[in-house]
């Protein structure tokens, strides 16, 4: 195993002591079990932008603010030293988030600090120790995906509480661990109230959630979760507490009722669709 600089780094100042091995290497990040004293931790380390394929990146960002005004002249006006502050908005986004949504009672991993260019965070394990398999790879049963399903509604509106929406929300980050699901994986973290496209995230974030669990328990996909909780935002009564019901009458008037519905049955066949492709991808390999 080839070790990145950055954790020889870490090692030589003393953050981290081993690097145990590679966990998953992604589109934007790899991710590395390390051991620091007797603790088991992973390290996240980001990919160089030229390296990444993340998609429509502008569109995630809208709504970010710089940490100061000569950033921000910078990033608008395209200069080196603003791709480069661009960049570290980048990676300090999901860092931001996951202190402030641990903070607040969301169930994601535990961060443990943010060194050049790398997240120490907790390493999620399943009731054996090892590490957590995503919920796009388990079996589950009726009641399980039900009890499941309402976990994670629970850590969107806990999320959008504070403002934030994942905007990449689906049963390949989330992990289960003993206690149940946690979320992960927040660089492309949407502010709800300077995002434009914010509802459309965050209903597609539920959809793919309903469509995955629903394979398991099937009136789940009869239920409304992201349109009710994003009325109850706009209208500022969502709190961490709001009982959801999974109803939602929407306004016949105003809008093509028929055309929302399709439009949200299909975000969720598709979702359905490339779960399959995954599990199959991964039965063939």
């Amino acid at each position: 195993m080839k070790t990145p600089a950055s954790l020889l780094t870490l090692i030589d100042e003393g953050v981290i002591d081993e690097v145990v091995r590679p966990l998953k290497s992604g589109k934007e990040a790899a991710v590395y079990v390390v051991r620091a004293g007797n603790d088991v931790r992973c390290a996240k380390v980001y990919k160089d932008m030229a390296q990444r394929s993340f998609q429509k990146r502008v569109q995630y960002q809208e709504g970010r603010k710089s940490r100061g005004s000569r950033e921000a002249r910078a990033v608008a006006t395209g200069s080196r030293y603003g791709r480069r502050q661009k960049e570290a908005e980048w990676k300090n986004a999901e860092v931001d988030a996951l202190y402030q949504l641990r903070d607040a009672g969301v169930r994601v991993p535990e961060p443990h600090g943010f060194f050049h260019g790398v997240l120490v965070m907790e390493l999620v394990t399943d009731a054996e120790g090892f590490t957590a398999p995503r919920l796009g790879e388990v079996e589950l049963d009726e009641a399980q995906a039900r009890e499941f399903h309402a976990v994670l509604v629970r850590q969107v509106v806990r999320m959008l509480c504070c403002g934030l929406i994942h905007g990449d929300l689906s049963a390949y980050n989330v992990l289960v661990g003993p206690d149940g699901p946690v979320v992960i994986d927040f660089p492309q973290v949407v502010s709800a109230a300077g995002n434009n496209a914010a509802r459309t995230m965050l209903l597609r974030d539920v959809n793919n959630l309903t469509a995955s669990l629903g394979r398991w328990a099937p009136d789940l996909l009869d239920t409304w979760f992201g349109e009710e909780m994003w009325a109850l935002f706009e209208a500022g009564e969502l709190q961490p507490d709001t009982v959801l019901t999974g109803h939602f009458t929407f306004d016949e008037r105003s809008v093509d009722l028929d055309g929302v519905r399709d439009a949200i049955n299909d975000a969720r066949e598709l979702a359905l669709i490339r779960q399959q492709g995954r599990e199959e991808a991964q039965y063939e390999n």
